[in-house]
């Protein structure tokens, strides 16, 4: 069965860094599209960045120019670089995978940003 097990969440300082790490199992793995999603307290889940199996990227406007997602194919990971972090970044991040149109989640990784 498919399994997403993300890591590398914790507690940084604004302007800090962090890389998140998502470890896929049960499918292609580089036959899919991966995403990160993220959950602050009290607000929805929202897509964060998303890479397609050919390796086009999106970004949400909030992260443009400071997170960077990447994916290798052949550990099936993907991974959110994240930079200049604020505290509005703070959230429950999530990997996410669509396939045969059935979404996957993983548990998710906190983020805190706070000084």
């Amino acid at each position: 069965q498919v399994h997403l097990v993300e890591s590398g969440g914790g507690l940084v300082q604004p302007g800090g860094s962090l890389r998140l790490s998502c470890a896929a199992s049960g499918f292609i793995f580089s036959n899919y599209a991966m995403n990160w999603y993220r959950q602050a307290p009290g607000k929805e889940r929202e897509l964060v960045a998303a890479i397609a199996n050919g390796g086009s990227t999106y970004y949400t406007d909030s992260v443009k120019g400071r997170f960077t997602i990447s994916r290798d194919n052949g550990k099936s990971t993907v991974a959110l670089q994240m930079n200049s972090l604020k505290p509005v970044d703070t959230a429950v991040y999530y990997c996410h995978v669509i396939i045969f149109g059935a979404p996957y989640w993983g548990r998710g990784t906190l983020v805190t940003v706070s000084s």
